[in-house]
């Protein structure tokens, strides 16, 4: 039996996050003060007592993610993972979890990720809407004849498919897709045009911090959200981390990767319990396969 880890991405957070676990372990709670010192300001407040406005900031959202789904795969006393993912930001907290990254070399990418896609999200005003019950190929080639910017953006489920782009490209692709049959065009509560071309712009300073991080090979495989294969080659992985600002998560394509190369336990770790439900979408009706969350 082979066991995965996976990692929730943005829009995970809940107010109160990561506080048990601060307050039960010693060891949690020694990363989590670290964490405080090298973001400059104590993001452990605003994770336990903050409001859902505070946390949906994207330069507290991102960091408070990451610091506590990673924090629970570095204290974990359960047998190391025989292959890792993550959703999107997800991805930060995998290569933690898989020995590739050190943890704060970790939150140190993911600040400056947060910061340059805030940036981005002032620049040009993006949004991202999810499409429910139309094939991705339709969902493709509707996104493509839509003039301005929108792209598919998360390949979640198969019936799960998230855009992304300028806002009123997007809202005119989702009426579209619903002329097309989509059951639901929904727009989404977030702060930009996240995976899409709107993100470019972050790209310079994410790459300089990519290069000036050390990147050690992963003690077992990590499916990377732009490849949505095993990746063991830092080098590969390093150019997969960037090119995941501007590409699609391809989710869907990465589990069922997994399930073809033997994964049968899949532990989501962190806030929430968005992936499980997605895992067991993607995994259908095979009872063998088991999901659970930590939190």
């Amino acid at each position: 039996m082979k066991k995965a880890y996976v990692f929730p991405g943005q829009g995970a957070q809940f107010p109160g996050m990561g506080k048990d676990l601060y307050e039960s372990s010693p060891k949690a709670k020694a990363l989590m003060d670290r964490a405080n010192e090298i973001l400059g300001f104590n993001i452990t407040e605003i994770m336990f007592g903050g409001t859902p406005e505070q946390l949906q900031q994207t330069a507290v959202t991102q960091p408070a993610i990451f610091i506590h789904s990673a924090v629970l795969a570095l204290c974990s006393e359960e047998p190391a993972p025989d292959m890792v993912g993550g959703h999107s930001l997800g991805e930060f907290s995998a290569l933690v979890a898989c020995g590739a990254v050190d943890f704060e070399d970790a939150l140190r990418l993911v600040a400056v990720r947060a910061s340059e896609m805030q940036k981005c999200c002032e620049k040009v005003p993006g949004t991202m809407a999810a499409i429910i019950g139309l094939p991705a190929e339709a969902i493709e080639q509707i996104c493509h004849d839509t003039p301005g910017t929108v792209v598919p953006a998360n390949y979640n489920c198969d019936g799960q498919i998230v855009i992304s782009g300028e806002k009123e490209a997007v809202l005119a692709a989702c009426e579209k897709l619903k002329e097309a049959g989509a059951r639901r065009a929904l727009p989404l509560a977030v702060g930009g045009a996240f995976h899409s071309p709107l993100m470019e712009p972050a790209r310079t300073e994410l790459a300089k911090a990519i290069e000036a991080t050390a990147f050690k090979a992963p003690f077992c495989p990590i499916y990377q959200n732009v490849s949505a294969r095993p990746e063991t080659d830092p080098a590969v992985i390093k150019a997969n981390l960037l090119a995941q600002l501007t590409s699609p998560v391809r989710w869907t394509q990465s589990v069922r990767q997994m399930l073809a190369d033997g994964a049968t336990h899949f532990v989501e770790l962190g806030p929430g319990a968005v992936l499980q439900g997605l895992v067991r979408r993607i995994a259908g009706s095979d009872e063998s396969i088991v999901i659970e969350g930590k939190n």
